[in-house]
């Protein structure tokens, strides 16, 4: 078991297994048999620094084991390549599945870590070529090097940001088709999605989910059973820093709203069958 400290509170993760998969999650552990929901998804799910993250939230409403299979930092990138998941996808009644951002997937311009998606590994002779004035062996983490490059040159970025929309867009289609469309996809951030152009927005290279556009997540309808919108409390007090930035999302008060969310929509769904 892993246990991390935030000031004098111990939070115990209790990493497991499911099946052959080829991650660790967050526990406690739940049964893959009888009925169950699968949670899909990133930071928010994982509950990283959260005693009570958003599936445990939302078990205790729905009264159905909710097997967490959050991963820090993860993009679709991280679930689409394991056989195992798409396996628990499979078998349950209903799968949760996050809007991730588009940033820390491998692509034609750059690879990222398979399994710590945040991780920038290597840049292709591709992105070199659009931007041969930076030196790519000073980035660690991929969201640093995509906003220097944004910084650097505006004009040139629109070519990676279109080929990452577009990877998105495939990725999510895949995965659904893999795991079921006994889907519902979750947006779970600061602001509702829309279709502006990054220059346009506030804080363009921190908005996340980063570079998902309200038209992307509408193309995915469709596929999916329901789409659930939901933001954090307006009072909701940021407890975790990452890359200089806030994340208000894992504070209680977010986690909580997000749950309740969830559990409605679940409820409602689960209704129907």
């Amino acid at each position: 078991m892993r246990h991390e400290h935030i000031g004098e509170a111990e939070i115990d993760y209790q990493l497991c297994r499911y099946g052959a998969a080829k991650m660790l999650f967050r526990g406690p552990r739940r049964s893959t048999r009888g009925d169950y929901v699968a949670f899909i998804g990133g930071t928010e799910f994982y509950g990283k620094n959260v005693e009570h993250p958003v599936p445990f939230l939302t078990e205790e409403e729905v009264r159905i084991p909710c097997v967490n299979l959050g991963s820090a930092n993860a993009s679709i990138d991280a679930f689409l390549r394991d056989p195992a998941i798409h396996e628990i996808c499979q078998g349950s009644v209903l799968n949760v599945v996050q809007v991730m951002g588009a940033q820390n997937m491998s692509n034609r311009f750059y690879t990222v870590h398979p399994r710590r998606n945040d991780r920038f590994v290597k840049a292709s002779s591709v992105m070199k070529a659009i931007y041969p004035d930076v030196d790519f062996e000073q980035f660690t983490f991929t969201q640093q090097m995509l906003a220097t490059l944004y910084r650097h040159s505006p004009e040139r970025f629109e070519i990676i940001q279109s080929e990452l929309q577009m990877a998105w867009r495939a990725r999510m289609k895949s995965f659904i088709g893999e795991s079921g469309t006994h889907t519902l996809l979750f947006w779970f951030a600061e602001h509702l999605p829309s279709d502006a152009q990054l220059e346009d927005r506030p804080d363009p290279m921190n908005m996340e989910p980063l570079f998902v556009t309200r038209s992307m997540v509408d193309e995915l309808r469709p596929y999916v059973q329901s789409v659930v919108i939901a933001q954090p409390p307006s009072d909701a007090r940021a407890i975790e820093v990452q890359n200089g930035r806030r994340n208000t999302l894992l504070d209680p008060l977010s986690q909580s709203a997000a749950a309740t969310s969830l559990a409605d929509a679940i409820k409602r769904l689960l209704r129907r069958k």
